[in-house]
């Protein structure tokens, strides 16, 4: 969206009423969009301006950081996300963190999520949007602007505002649903108003996300990319439904329904993900992107190509945002190699394991050979990854990844022509180590949307930390994995294949014969990798207490000198012989905290949090 963000001194005391009144505290919603108050600006003027109101909801967009990074709490009170808009990836079983400041994602991630929460929380914030959105919703009927914008705003306000519930309820369950403005003179109830169940926001959630496809347009223009079309609506429903059914299929009802829904329902909610699927599927509106007949290459442009075939909903980026109120965007500079990234490069480091989950090309798994980790085996980077599924390399990088010109080098050791390894310094001109700094973390980096013609040396503050790449918020790819998963619960098993077997088909490796949720789960995982999925479909799928109480490996890299191959050995416990990672059943929904329930009495504090 091209619309500046700004606010009137009218509205901004609007806002700092909603915070008064939900007992919470004012950060980045105020100070962000009354960076350049109008204070001369009367009330009535603002709500018959198109430009103005726009500036509200674009300043509710802004605030809405869980479109990019869904642990913008993790670093500091001002809630920026400079370190940590990979975090999401850390706390599943995608990838180590081998950043400096990853100090709470580690405390998470080992078990310590306790009643005074931490790492991804998200609660006074969507707040403080709500009640922007939803003054917009009772103004906006009444202004003098024009009928045809009416309608496009308050179906976008209503999408913005399903979508930041959808943000809550997927951490918390039930939440209170606050679809009026509050005001002083409102009944305690309302004032501090108890939760509601789970599946009544989910409700809320998919009815608001279906009404606003029916009135939002079917394309969006270029001045207007950025806003949501019917499909990104319909997208959200679909998104959002799948997660309903998936949580009544595998969960349990707990607090008279506060947490968890009804096991009856669960088909109820697939058949509404697969018919909002069904209906993006069917519009032939989208398609995944298959540009170019170079498989590795054509993944990678699906994240770094704006507005191709594939994208249906994105926040954009041009570089420009380091920070923006946590909302800013700086991939680049924490994902690239050493030493094109910050310090040490590669802060988001990628298990063994995630790269074993990339199949090859013929559909076999795609574990390493346990032969090539005999002691006296030597292999090429070719032997170990030939064949492997396209996306792995458009996914991740490691020893041998061409990256601007050079290899990259990972190995730790040097096997000399005695046999012996050295460990420090260089013999007859070639390193003992492998420039890549942070080999022990794991043997590998996060590829995905990584812009390789970037130069993060450049001196200037947006060429060091702004990226350019617009973040998929929504795409065809999860839509078919989506229509996927639904068809299969709902025994619509042909078409359940077919989904699945058109992605596999645009990646280049061999079509399925059968499916099963494994499969499906499968392929989301490779597909969707390091895009954020990954840790809330182990939560929904309810099996996260095994998949992330595991210990993980990493893949060790020593050059042979003589051959110039590579003896490889797995990592055990890459985290630390002490730091097992830890999913506890409570761990499923995320603490209210001590600080909310004190601040609201009637808020139930989840179970197992004390």
């Amino acid at each position: 969206m091209k619309t500046q963000i700004y606010k009137t001194k009218k509205l901004g005391q609007y806002i700092v009423f909603a915070c008064v009144v939900l007992s919470v505290t004012f950060f980045e919603a105020c100070d962000v969009l009354d960076k350049k108050p109008l204070d001369n600006i009367s009330d009535a003027t603002v709500w018959n301006d198109e430009t103005l109101i726009d500036a509200d909801i674009t300043g509710a967009y802004a605030q809405t950081t869980v479109f990019v990074n869904e642990a913008d709490n993790v670093v500091s009170a001002n809630k920026s996300n400079f370190f940590a808009i990979y975090f999401i990836n850390n706390v599943s079983d995608e990838s180590k963190s081998a950043s400096n400041f990853a100090g709470n994602a580690y405390r998470f991630k080992f078990g310590n999520l306790k009643i005074q929460g931490g790492l991804l929380e998200y609660w006074e914030r969507p707040y403080n949007i709500i009640r922007v959105l939803n003054e917009l919703l009772e103004r906006l009927p009444n202004t003098n602007v024009s009928q045809e914008f009416k309608q496009k705003r308050i179906a976008e306000v209503r999408f913005l505002r399903a979508f930041n519930y959808f943000a809550m309820v997927k951490r918390y369950g039930g939440v209170p649903l606050i679809t009026k403005v509050q005001h002083k003179s409102d009944p305690e109830s309302e004032l501090r108003p108890a939760r509601n169940k789970e599946k009544e926001v989910y409700d809320f959630i998919i009815s608001e996300a279906i009404a606003a496809s029916k009135e939002l347009p079917d394309v969006i223009g270029a001045d207007d990319w950025g806003r949501p079309s019917k499909y990104a609506a319909l997208a959200l429903a679909s998104r959002a439904a799948l997660y309903a059914g998936s949580i009544a299929q595998y969960g349990t009802v707990e607090l008279d329904g506060v947490i968890g829904i009804d096991h009856n329902l669960a088909s109820r909610y697939y058949q509404e993900s697969y018919d909002a699927s069904k209906e993006i599927v069917s519009s032939a509106r989208y398609a995944l992107y298959n540009d170019d007949a170079d498989k590795v290459k054509n993944f990678k442009d699906i994240f770094l190509k704006k507005r191709n075939s594939e994208v249906i909903f994105a926040r954009q980026h041009d570089g420009s945002d380091k920070e923006v109120g946590g909302a800013g965007w700086c991939y680049d500079y924490f994902q690239c190699p050493y030493p094109n990234g910050w310090s040490n490069g590669n802060h988001d480091a990628p298990y063994l394991e995630m790269a074993e989950a990339f199949e090859y090309k013929d559909g076999s798994p795609g574990k390493i050979k346990e032969e090539f980790y005999e002691k006296d085996r030597l292999v090429t980077m070719d032997e170990l990854w030939q064949d492997k599924d396209p996306r792995f390399f458009a996914t991740i990088y490691t020893q041998g990844t061409q990256w601007q010109g050079r290899t990259l080098n990972y190995y730790n050791g040097l096997i000399l022509p005695d046999g012996s390894v050295q460990q420090q310094g260089s013999y007859e001109g070639v390193l003992a180590n492998g420039e890549q700094k942070y080999w022990v973390a794991c043997g590998f980096g996060v590829m995905k949307y990584l812009d390789e013609s970037k130069n993060n040396g450049d001196g200037s503050t947006a060429g060091i930390f702004g990226s350019k790449q617009d973040f998929i918020v929504f795409r065809y790819g999860e839509i078919l994995l989506n229509y996927a998963e639904a068809a299969l619960a709902l025994g619509k098993t042909s078409e359940a294949l077919d989904a699945v077997n058109q992605i596999r088909t645009r990646a280049g490796i061999a079509q399925l014969t059968s499916i099963d949720v494994d499969k499906i789960r499968q392929e989301r995982r490779v597909e969707l990798a390091f895009e954020g999925h990954r840790y809330w479909d182990l939560r929904r799928w309810r099996i996260a207490e095994d998949v992330l109480s595991r210990n993980m490996c990493g893949l060790k890299f020593i050059l042979d000198y003589t051959t110039r191959k590579f003896r490889i050995q797995k990592v055990e416990k890459i985290d630390g012989a002490t730091n097992t990672p830890l999913f506890r059943h409570e761990n499923y929904y995320f603490p209210l905290t001590h600080v909310r329930t004190n601040q609201n009495p009637n808020l139930v504090e989840n179970p197992g949090y004390k």
